[in-house]
């Protein structure tokens, strides 16, 4: 018997070791580093099973229609391809501490970061899955372009006046992208409430981001696209090539850009926290929600896939195995032994991890974070979709907000 495996974006036919050899598929949408690691890992995890099964990685990216309707048995999810991921059964996934028990495997993750849990953890704060793919927003700026406009790139602005004014001197300096943005609605609406001192989910669970500050931020960067301070190119990371062409001089982007930055000689590029508005009274600037691609397992499946699963996520818990996914990728460690894996892999600049980690050591408290994930990628998707309208039809900001709550809140999409 032979099974096509989907790895590292290619169709390779491979044979069983045996007929009866236990099969799980892990369906992703990784790339690069990331999917180099993960089939190297999984490689390797295979090979210490001697027969007592395997896992399959399956690229999204090389799916066809009909294969996306399948489902498979463990999904890497991120939440820019929900439609790749999602069973129509109920409940779609097992938690991560019901699969561990289900599997005879010890499930420990008290060494976690408490943010990085609050990530994938329910409302008792039993982890439901793993967070391998967890990134936190950052302001990246072209060191030459500073430079070129007489800005100093050790003082990278920290407040959106402070970039209003940079985006000025850039754009004198003959930049026609100043600033640029990836994952508008989870950098610019999202972390700009949370630092804020408002919750994505909101009474009930119902958001409420069409409040004074988002409509104050949103009109902002409104006024910024009129003047040609700011370019929109997309909800998602069509935004990352422009940026390391070296033809947008900032952009705010999650901190996986470090790991494409490292292979790129285009640009020499500095980094800070995502900025703020300083004349906000319950502000808090480093106040900003990890998030990413998480690893959930299916439901409704037979024990001994339970088993190998747990046994497979187990494995990639491990330091060793954490220490060289977290240099690969630049994704958030999950605990502190992975941080000093990245800080050796020299990635991200000292000062950020710094605050990164002071970031999620944060005790985990209700961050009133939409705990499924199905929702809060649609919450991202009709946020992007009304936001759209602002830069293409010149709709005023409060009205997008306020469309995209009332689309969100009645079940609409």
């Amino acid at each position: 018997m032979k099974r096509w495996i989907v790895s590292v974006g290619l169709f390779l036919l491979l044979p069983l070791a045996g007929a009866q050899a236990q099969e799980v598929v892990l369906r992703h949408s990784l790339q690069g580093k990331a999917l180099d690691v993960l089939a190297t890992q999984t490689l390797e995890f295979n090979d210490l099973q001697k027969g007592k099964g395997r896992i399959l990685l399956q690229n999204a990216n090389s799916l066809s229609a009909a294969d996306k309707v399948w489902v498979p048995q463990a999904v890497l999810f991120d939440p820019d391809d929900a439609e790749y991921y999602f069973p129509k059964q109920t409940p779609r996934f097992m938690p991560l501490y019901q699969v561990f028990k289900e599997g005879g495997e010890k499930l420990v993750t008290s060494g976690f970061y408490p943010q990085i849990s609050d990530v994938v953890a329910d409302d008792k704060g039993r982890i439901e899955a793993l967070p391998l793919g967890m990134a936190l927003p950052v302001l990246f700026f072209n060191k030459e372009a500073f430079a070129k406009a007489k800005l100093d790139p050790n003082n990278p602005p920290r407040t959106w006046m402070q970039v209003q004014d940079a985006a000025g001197k850039l754009q004198d300096a003959g930049y026609a992208c100043p600033l640029t943005s990836t994952y508008f609605a989870r950098l610019h609406v999202e972390n700009v409430a949370t630092q804020h001192g408002q919750t994505v989910a909101g009474k009930g669970g119902k958001p409420m981001l069409n409040t004074l500050i988002n409509v104050k931020h949103l009109a902002l960067i409104a006024s910024w696209q009129r003047s040609n301070y700011f370019r929109y190119y997309g909800p998602r990371r069509e935004a990352e090539d422009k940026f390391l062409s070296g033809e947008c001089a900032m952009i705010t982007d999650d901190s996986t850009l470090f790991a494409r930055l490292a292979t790129t000689q285009n640009v020499t590029a500095g980094a800070t926290e995502l900025p703020y508005h300083d004349d906000n009274d319950t502000v808090t600037p480093t106040k900003v929600m990890p998030d990413g691609a998480s690893l959930w397992v299916v439901a409704g499946q037979k024990k001994p896939n339970y088993q190998l699963l747990a046994r497979y996520i187990k494995f990639l818990m491990e330091p060793k195995h954490q220490s060289e996914w977290v240099k690969a990728t630049a994704y958030l460690p999950m605990d502190r032994a992975a941080m000093a894996a990245l800080r050796e892999s020299n990635a991200f600049t000292p000062r950020l991890l710094d605050e990164a980690d002071k970031r999620l050591s944060d005790p985990r408290k209700d961050s009133g974070r939409i705990r499924d994930e199905a929702a809060g990628a649609r919450l991202d998707g009709i946020i992007g979709e009304e936001v759209q309208q602002v830069w293409t039809k010149d709709m005023p900001p409060k009205e997008a907000l306020d469309d995209a709550m009332q689309r969100y809140n009645s079940g609409k999409k």
